[in-house]
């Protein structure tokens, strides 16, 4: 019989890596990624990334449950201010516990499915996908610069395609273009075959 979909539900399962602890998760269910529609992204309660995961292929995922809590609709208070957002350079303050603070830059890609008042970001330092709400910028960052739009010509999706990365210790990662960016269309989300974390790069034809 078919598989229920489960965009937009909550979930928990245990996580169990190897010979490692169990531990319990709980999230929201983001996406099925069309060019690989055993891939869900997800949004785990108390994690700053989004997970890619194979939820019900993955050996690490077990007893997998959909909890019967629907989400609470939320609306966005301003739509149109929600929209400006995308494509702003932001700029976050970090402090570590010794005191230090790191200026971390990024960029909001878009709103995030779902979840309509959380946004998915990335960041120069670490470019995988984020996601925070909007509140958290809507103070501070409004007069933050515009980032460049790209020029109005589109380039052929990468979509669907699968890379390669080599690692500088010479050894190859592979993995798959699963999303482009409409508001950057040269910057595309990707998964690698051998990591959970959805990594933003920007793919710009240098041939």
């Amino acid at each position: 019989q078919p598989r229920r979909n489960i965009v937009g539900c909550r979930i928990q399962h245990i996580w169990k890596e190897g010979s490692g602890a169990a531990s319990q998760w709980k999230g929201t269910v983001l996406d099925q990624v069309p060019v690989n529609p055993s891939l869900y992204l997800i949004k785990y309660d108390g994690f700053d990334c989004v997970y890619g995961l194979e939820l019900h292929k993955d050996e690490r995922v077990q007893g997998l449950e959909v909890l019967p809590d629907r989400l609470a609709s939320t609306r966005i208070s301003d739509a149109h201010l929600a929209d400006t957002m995308i494509g702003k350079a932001v700029e976050h303050m970090f402090e570590t516990e010794d005191g230090t603070k790191n200026e971390w830059r990024g960029m909001v890609l878009a709103r995030a499915p779902i979840m309509n008042t959380w946004f998915y970001i990335t960041y120069e330092k670490d470019p995988v996908l984020y996601m925070y709400q909007l509140d958290n910028y809507e103070k501070k960052d409004n007069d933050s610069p515009p980032a460049e739009r790209e020029p109005g010509e589109v380039v052929d999706s990468l979509v669907g395609k699968q890379v390669e990365y080599a690692k500088e210790d010479g050894s190859k990662r592979t993995g798959m273009v699963i999303h482009q960016v409409e508001a950057k269309p040269s910057v595309y989300f990707i998964k690698f075959d051998d990591d959970f974390h959805i990594y933003v790069y920007d793919l710009v034809k240098t041939s």
